[in-house]
């Protein structure tokens, strides 16, 4: 349904809407979309638009937020892909340790006789995919880098804390792999154990071509070209060079559970931290990365280059679609996730999001409500009384 609905995105077959400007009657036809949300660059670019512009405008408050990126081991990222109760603890198990750290950082560096007094708040972005579109979920988290402490008069104050150290990284890293090893254990899985391509694993009983598209696309291998089961052909160029770091790189791993947290973002640069969340709800493919080359087969650009100096793939037609399958996520299943203070239902949200000012021209009483509004109508004036 989604490869099928996607061609017809936007065309007047689908059916339309005609929109006309009451002032100078000009018209103009707009297509259905599809709406859908797995690869369709034009609904996936809306969705990453309107997404990006909510966050900024109605979420994420004015302080300084950091980014963390968190990938799994590969012999997950199978498994992960189809069972959306697993990709959940598994994402669960990474915010809840990386919460867990800003506590006890707090609790340490403002001197708290409680972690009961310190409030984080964060939104996760489940990504499906990486460059190569190979299934890859994988966590991209805006964490407040600080915490929310009520004060002796009441008020609920920000405390930035000092950037985390390389060892509170690898002790996030660690402690995520170990609650990943305890929520295998409850479903009968081992972190070591390959699991990408079970025989007797549910979606290989339920849908075997499916789980096909599943297998080939977490190891980047081809199903339909001449050598079916071999790594994607890679179109090389000049390594790029190894940038110097300033600074140690707040990178760490553990039992596969890799954690980036190098990238931080004043939140009062509300342009610089909209084109970030731009860039974490992206759609996974875009146009121009795609070329058809003479002999039939696609050429899909890397958006940069690897370390060895790949810098493109070659896919057949076939061979993608089967790669656009394995990214369709499956039914009820959130692909941002919010905690602490701007999860929706937490009561200390209203305190923490900013409020966008109203506009005039949408209401001409911004400050009353909508029955204060209804009572500063002019009442209608009274039948005359019969003689």
């Amino acid at each position: 349904r989604e490869l099928e609905d996607c061609l017809d995105c936007g065309g007047y077959g689908r059916g339309c809407v005609v929109a006309r400007c009451q002032g100078c009657g000009h018209e103009r036809v707009v297509g259905l979309s599809c709406k859908h949300r797995g690869f369709c660059p034009s609904c996936c670019g809306r969705r990453m638009a309107d997404s990006a512009a909510n966050l900024v405008e109605r979420v994420l408050p004015q302080e300084r937020i950091r980014q963390w990126v968190a990938s799994f081991p590969w012999q997950l990222r199978y498994a992960m892909g189809f069972d959306r109760e697993l990709c959940a603890a598994v994402m669960g198990a990474f915010t809840a340790e990386l919460e867990h750290s800003y506590r006890w950082r707090a609790k340490r560096a403002l001197a708290l006789r409680s972690v009961s007094e310190v409030h984080t708040g964060s939104v996760t972005f489940i990504q499906r995919f990486d460059s190569a579109l190979r299934l890859s979920p994988h966590a991209h988290t805006l964490c407040l880098d600080g915490v929310y402490v009520r004060t002796a008069d009441g008020a609920l104050r920000f405390h930035p804390l000092p950037e985390p150290t390389p060892a509170e990284v690898a002790e996030v890293a660690l402690r995520t792999a170990t609650r990943i090893e305890r929520v295998l254990r409850s479903r009968g899985r081992e972190l070591d154990a390959p699991s990408d391509g079970a025989d007797q694993d549910e979606l290989a009983l339920e849908h075997p071509a499916l789980a096909s598209c599943y297998q080939a696309a977490a190891g980047g291998r081809q199903l339909f070209d001449d050598r079916p089961g071999s790594a994607a052909l890679r179109l090389l160029g000049p390594a790029p060079t190894p940038k110097r770091a300033n600074r140690a790189a707040l990178v760490a791993e553990a039992r596969g559970v890799n954690v980036h947290a190098q990238r931080v973002v004043d939140g009062r640069d509300r342009k610089q931290l909209e084109r970030l969340c731009r860039y974490l709800t992206r759609p996974p493919l875009a146009h121009e990365r795609l070329d058809e080359l003479p002999d039939g087969r696609l050429r899909l650009a890397l958006e940069t280059p690897w370390s060895d100096g790949t810098t493109a793939i070659v896919l057949t037609p076939m061979d993608l679609i089967a790669r656009l399958c394995a990214l369709v996520p499956p039914p009820r299943v959130h692909l941002t996730r919010f905690r602490g203070v701007l999860a929706p239902a937490a009561s200390l949200r209203p305190e923490v999001v900013p409020r966008p000012a109203p506009d005039p021209a949408l209401d001409p009483h911004p400050q009353l409500s909508l029955f204060d509004a209804h009572a500063r109508r002019p009442a209608a004036p009274a039948d005359p009384e019969p003689p």
